[in-house]
């Protein structure tokens, strides 16, 4: 088995730590930034480099075969990245100033649809598949384009707001984009490859630490206290987060501060467990993550937090006032360590990663 049969099958295979710390590896993938579209060709030329391939994934084994037997294929590499290290998005002629206006017009946070994101899968179980009478039909076509608007509007402020905040790293002098834009890496901090994820504290990690803190779940706890304060549920109100926030709104009203002081509290004070010891979130965030697009890459996370109201942190993903100087203290100090090991399993299978979490928090 050559060394690139070696290593494209540890990366088909999920096997990513064996990625790290290795420099025929590290070769390997970077390799694999400039094996897309015209950018090998383009690497070729700049490096006086000839490849007889045609087929890209021939193209691939080719090169890296060849690098390996250049003393400074690495260098040649990495002056090739930087050199196109911003060109993902030069490229695109985005106007950043006027991105960021835009993104600060969105009021609202919401999918459209239902609770899992997936609206053509919401629009067949509520119109297509039940209403049988065109007119019927017709007579919901703004409330069906609500939707969608909202789908789209939330989509794109989260598409762009990643593209600002990956922009921030990838302008960092101790990064190197995979411009190839490589499945799992996005870009390397000296010579650690990374893939970012930019999230909010999971709701369901912090009703499972809130669980064991309060003997019940959050929503079961604060309808006991409301209840024995002589306030009742409205039954008429739809799903766990409308009671949840009409009874925080009621306690409140009548004045028990004292029960939304303990409940933001114990919020309080799993957050800041977290930022002291991530190890465990961390662990958390891999083991839970979509079977469909699983991966078990280096990971950083930056997490967004609201610490006065959580259910706000979406706005926290266009505070780049607060975001950017997070990411550049970070990367000015990046060391060895940065990147703590991850044992995690998931689908009954053990993996193992590198991985770190920058927490951005309005307190």
């Amino acid at each position: 088995m050559t060394n690139f049969e070696k290593w494209d099958k540890e990366f088909r295979e999920q096997n990513l730590f064996t990625f790290n710390h290795d420099t025929n590896a590290l070769l390997w993938l970077k390799v694999r930034a400039v094996c897309r579209g015209k950018q090998i060709k383009r690497f070729a030329d700049d490096n006086n480099l000839t490849i007889h391939s045609t087929r890209l994934d021939d193209q691939f084994a080719e090169l890296f075969t060849l690098m390996e037997s250049i003393p400074k294929a690495m260098d040649m590499l990495d002056n090739y990245l930087r050199n196109r290290n911003n060109e993902w998005y030069k490229e695109m002629g985005v106007d950043e100033d006027k991105l960021k206006s835009g993104l600060r017009q969105i009021a609202n946070y919401e999918w459209g649809g239902d609770q899992e994101n997936s609206l053509d899968q919401y629009l067949v179980r509520r119109y297509i598949k039940v209403v049988s009478d065109y007119d019927e039909l017709r007579s919901k076509a703004d409330v069906i384009a609500a939707n969608a608007w909202k789908f789209v509007q939330t989509s794109w402020y989260n598409n762009w707001t990643s593209y600002l905040i990956e922009s921030i790293f990838k302008r960092h002098p101790r990064v190197l984009s995979a411009v190839g834009e490589i499945k799992s890496v996005d870009f390397f901090i000296d010579d650690n490859p990374v893939d970012l994820k930019v999230t909010y504290f999971p709701m369901a990690y912090m009703q499972e630490k809130l669980k064991t803190i309060l003997g019940n779940s959050e929503l079961t706890w604060l309808k006991r206290q409301a209840r024995e304060r002589s306030i009742a549920p409205d039954r008429n109100l739809v799903g766990n987060a409308q009671q949840y926030q009409y009874l925080k709104e009621e306690l409140g009203n009548h004045g028990h501060t004292d029960v939304l002081t303990e409940l933001a509290n114990n919020r309080k004070r799993i957050v800041d467990e977290a930022c002291q010891k991530p190890k465990a979130l961390m662990q958390w965030l891999y083991e839970n993550q979509s079977p469909r697009l699983f991966g078990a890459e280096n990971r950083l996370f930056v997490v967004l937090i609201d610490a006065n109201d959580m259910e706000q942190s979406w706005k926290m993903k266009r505070a780049f006032s607060l975001i950017e100087p997070r990411i550049n203290d970070y990367l000015d100090d990046f060391n060895t360590n940065s990147l703590k090991r991850i044992d995690f399993t998931f689908a009954k299978k053990r993996y193992s990663s590198l991985a770190d979490m920058i927490f951005v928090v309005r307190k």
